[in-house]
């Protein structure tokens, strides 16, 4: 589907079918709480490391966060525990909410 630490545009990202590739949310919970992506799973960064096998490391992961700094970081730890199908949104949640006006900015 992709290779490891790919960059996704927000229309790319928005593309993705939540049952055959895991969305990953790596923001802190109250922002998660503001705004979030269909399907996607709270683990916020800093629990990661810690919370990594409840992920399935044989299905594609797609992370995102608010800008794409902290989900470009998750990319690193995941492709570091043994992920291979690994990526990203580029500009965040902030990118994908410009493009989907259902999604709030914040």
């Amino acid at each position: 589907m992709f290779e490891t630490a790919s960059n996704l545009d927000a229309q790319a990202f928005r593309a993705l079918d939540p049952t055959e590739v895991q969305i990953l949310d790596v923001r802190e919970r109250w922002e998660y709480e503001l705004a979030r992506l269909p399907g996607a799973l709270l683990i916020p960064m800093g629990e990661l490391a810690d919370r990594v096998g409840e992920l399935d490391s044989a299905r594609p992961l797609a992370t995102y966060c608010h800008h794409g700094v902290r989900s470009l970081y998750a990319l690193g730890l995941l492709s570091a525990a043994g992920f291979t199908m690994l990526a990203h949104l580029s500009g965040g949640i902030d990118a994908y909410s410009r493009l989907d006006p259902r999604v709030p900015r914040y």
